[in-house]
């Protein structure tokens, strides 16, 4: 940031913040935070991508398209599962799982679009 980049005088305007700051107390926070770490990580992205386009996978498949080994896309499934974010089924030997949550499609969706469209604009 460079000097342009702030204000030169402190003022603010009352009426706004504290409408937001209102709107900002109704809302449950708790979650949001979590959710935004969770996706933070790449590989957990990817595999929340993967489950966007084909639907169910099994574990083996997500450690093939994300490229680590079975263990860690297990580990990074069990974290998205702990949030609320896949599904698991067991057939077997093997375990299949699938995006629980709508919105994080949307959300996954929306961040690619976004990042387009900020790579557009460079």
């Amino acid at each position: 940031m460079s000097d342009k980049d702030i204000c030169e005088v402190y003022c603010y305007d009352e009426e706004k913040v504290d409408r937001i700051q209102k709107k900002i107390k109704l809302e449950d926070w708790s979650g949001v935070t979590p959710l935004f770490k969770v996706l933070a990580d790449e590989k957990r992205a990817k595999i929340a991508y993967s489950l966007c386009q084909e639907g169910e996978l099994c574990v083996c498949d997500m450690a093939n398209i994300i490229g680590v080994s079975v263990a860690t896309a297990s580990h990074h499934l069990r974290t998205l599962h702990k949030q609320g974010i896949v599904n698991y089924r067991k057939e077997g030997k093997l375990v299949f799982y699938s995006l629980d949550d709508k919105p994080v499609k949307q959300l996954i969706t929306m961040a690619l679009a976004h990042r387009k469209e900020v790579k557009a604009h460079v």
